[in-house]
């Protein structure tokens, strides 16, 4: 009797062993199914969604008055500055910036007094400033929106700014060296 119970413990067994590997293998064939094309459908699907928000967004602020760039990101000089030439790559750049979501949550800020400093294009500052910087002289205020891929991407920054957010920045750049 004891014999019989435990054989058909070890079935019992066996059989919860076998199903446990053929759940993990149809898991890994679905996960194998992903392909670049995959990917490329899923940005260009978050890329649309964002491009209709953003146009919501400038319906609504008709003042905005923005150029887009062949990247994507809108930018506006709001105030000129000083008569000198562009900022570029490779320069020592010295920046206030007030970083917000579209629906005006308040993610970053320059404490007042103090600057951001960084070298353009060689930082790891968002790649949207980076690139309105590029369109700047001393002294310009600008405000820009940024695209999610411009931003913090598909992950946010994991604090402050959520997954997959279209920034609205107001940018000062303050010195450039």
């Amino acid at each position: 009797m004891k014999l019989i119970s435990y054989t058909v413990l070890l079935i019992i067994f066996l059989f919860s062993l076998l199903s446990c590997r053929a759940e993990k293998s149809k898991e890994t064939a679905e996960t194998q199914n992903w392909s670049d094309g995959h990917s490329v459908d899923f940005n260009q699907e978050v890329n649309e969604r964002e491009q209709i928000q953003i146009r919501l967004f400038l319906e609504h602020f008709k003042s905005l008055k923005m150029t887009l760039t062949d990247s994507g990101l809108r930018y506006m000089i709001y105030k000129s500055g000083e008569r000198e030439t562009l900022a570029k790559t490779g320069q020592f750049v010295r920046i206030r910036v007030k970083m917000e979501l579209l629906n005006g949550t308040l993610c970053y800020e320059t404490p007042k007094g103090e600057t951001d400093e960084f070298v353009l294009e060689k930082s790891e500052k968002e790649s949207g400033i980076q690139e309105a910087l590029r369109l700047m002289k001393k002294g310009d205020h600008a405000k820009l929106i940024l695209p999610s891929y411009l931003g913090h991407g598909l992950l946010g920054d994991r604090g402050k700014i959520p997954p997959q957010s279209i920034l609205y920045v107001d940018l000062e750049l303050v010195d450039i060296k």
